[in-house]
C-alpha cells in the first residue's frame, strides 16, 4: 500500500499545481468582483456558494466524462481551446465597453433604473454564464482536466483508476475551497485598495480578460495547425 499511497499523495499534488494556475482563484476574485459590488457580505456569500457548486459540478463531469462526451461529438481539445478563447475574449469586451458607459451614466439615473432587488436577480442569471463558465473554470481548466484524466491510468486496472480519479477530484475540491474564500474576500482588498485605484484595476482586469481569452484561443489554434 505505501507505493499506491505516494501516487495518491503525488496525484493530488500534480492536479493541484496543474489546475491552479488556470482556476487562478485570486485573479479570478478581481474578475468577478464587478458582479457581486451590489450584494451584501450574505447574498455575497450565497451566490459564491452556488458559483463554487457549479464549478465543481464542471470539474467533476469533466474529469470522468469528458474524454466521452467529446468523442460522442466528435470535438477536439483545441476546438474546446478556441472557442472558449473567444468567450472570455468577449467578455473582457464587454467589460471595457460596460466600464465607459458606466462612467458617463449620471449617479441618479443608475440608481433610479434599477432597485437592488433588480440586481441581484440579474446577478443570479450571470451566476452560471459567465461567472462559473468561463471565468472561474474555462476553456483552459477543461483542457487540463482533460490531460489529467488521459493520465490517471489505464481503465483496466480499476483499482488504480479510481484511486487517480478520487486524487484530482480532491485537488478539485481544494481549489474549490480557494475560490470560495477568494470571491467573498475580493471587496475587502478592493475597499482597502480605494475606489479610484479599484477602477483602474477593474479597467486592468477586463483587458487581462481579454488578452486571457485571446491566448487560449491562439493556443487552440497553434494544436489544430499542428
Amino acid at each position: 500500500m505505501t507505493p499506491q499511497f505516494h501516487s495518491f499523495i503525488h496525484q493530488i499534488f500534480i492536479g493541484f499545481v496543474a489546475l491552479f494556475p488556470v482556476v487562478n482563484p485570486i485573479g479570478s476574485a478581481f474578475m468577478v468582483s464587478p458582479y457581486f459590488s451590489e450584494l451584501s457580505r450574505q447574498e455575497r456569500i450565497r451566490a459564491t456558494q452556488r458559483v463554487v457548486l457549479y464549478a465543481f459540478c464542471i470539474c467533476t463531469v469533466t474529469l470522468f466524462t469528458g474524454r466521452w462526451i467529446l468523442e460522442l461529438f466528435g470535438i477536439s481539445v483545441p476546438v474546446i481551446q478556441l472557442a472558449g478563447g473567444i468567450m472570455i475574449c468577449k467578455i473582457g469586451w464587454e467589460f471595457l465597453a460596460s466600464s465607459d458607459k458606466q462612467s458617463e451614466a449620471p449617479v441618479e439615473e443608475t440608481v433610479a433604473d434599477k432597485t437592488h432587488l433588480q440586481q441581484v436577480k440579474l446577478m443570479e442569471n450571470k451566476l452560471f454564464y459567465p461567472i462559473t463558465f468561463p471565468i472561474t473554470t474555462g476553456a483552459g481548466t477543461i483542457s487540463v482536466l482533460f490531460t489529467l484524466s488521459a493520465q490517471s491510468g489505464d481503465e483496466g486496472d480499476v483499482f488504480q483508476y479510481l484511486l487517480n480519479n478520487a486524487a484530482l477530484l480532491l485537488a478539485i475540491i481544494a481549489l474549490c475551497v480557494l475560490v470560495f474564500f477568494s470571491y467573498i474576500n475580493a471587496n475587502r482588498l478592493i475597499l482597502y485598495i480605494g475606489s479610484q485605484n479599484e477602477k483602474i484595476i477593474n479597467r486592468l482586469m477586463a483587458f487581462l480578460i481579454f488578452c486571457v481569452g485571446l491566448q487560449i484561443a491562439v493556443d487552440g489554434i497553434t494544436h489544430l495547425f499542428k
